[in-house]
């Protein structure tokens, strides 16, 4: 069974969701998994690079070496943050894990959802950004589309900053 384990990670690089990172780290992977971030960026008329290849299908899994490369990540129009990066390159050395990035493009909780089924996923964590109940009814939740509409076991780990 070693190795079979897809273990996926929402991320937009914000606080939220490098504590889910570091969350599935800690407590989620082991030995042999493959850790997969899945990053979603908005829709947009991209005249230029990858992501016009790969609007509609996301973008093919990416490897860590490679999504450390700024000049490969501007082709996409992701950035990753020297933290995100910071706790995959050692997640990756001390778990002995494989770490890939995927990219979508649209709305977020459609493609993570589709990410779910398309990679295919055996769990995935994503972070909650602690909004109010006002906010969430106005602006919708990620985290609560997600767990009510994915097809694999989701864990929501909450932002403490925000409670």
């Amino acid at each position: 069974m070693e190795g079979d384990r897809r273990v996926g990670v929402a991320v937009d690089f914000s606080a939220c969701s490098k504590k889910a990172l570091k969350w599935a780290v800690d407590n989620v992977v082991r030995k042999g998994d493959h850790f997969i971030l899945v990053n979603v960026l908005p829709e947009g008329n991209y005249e230029e690079g990858e992501m016009q290849l790969w609007q509609t299908t996301g973008s093919p899994l990416i490897p860590l070496n490679e999504f450390s490369d700024p000049h490969v990540m501007k082709k996409y129009g992701v950035h990753p943050d020297p933290e995100t990066l910071d706790i995959v390159t050692i997640a990756s050395r001390q778990k002995e894990i494989v770490v890939l990035l995927k990219i979508y493009w649209g709305d977020a909780r459609e493609k993570i959802c589709e990410a779910v089924d398309n990679i295919p996923l055996s769990c995935l964590i994503i972070g909650n950004r602690g909004l109010g109940k006002i906010k969430r009814v106005i602006l919708g939740s990620v985290s609560n589309y997600v767990v009510n509409n994915a097809s694999c076991p989701v864990t929501v780990v909450k932002n403490a900053d925000n409670e």
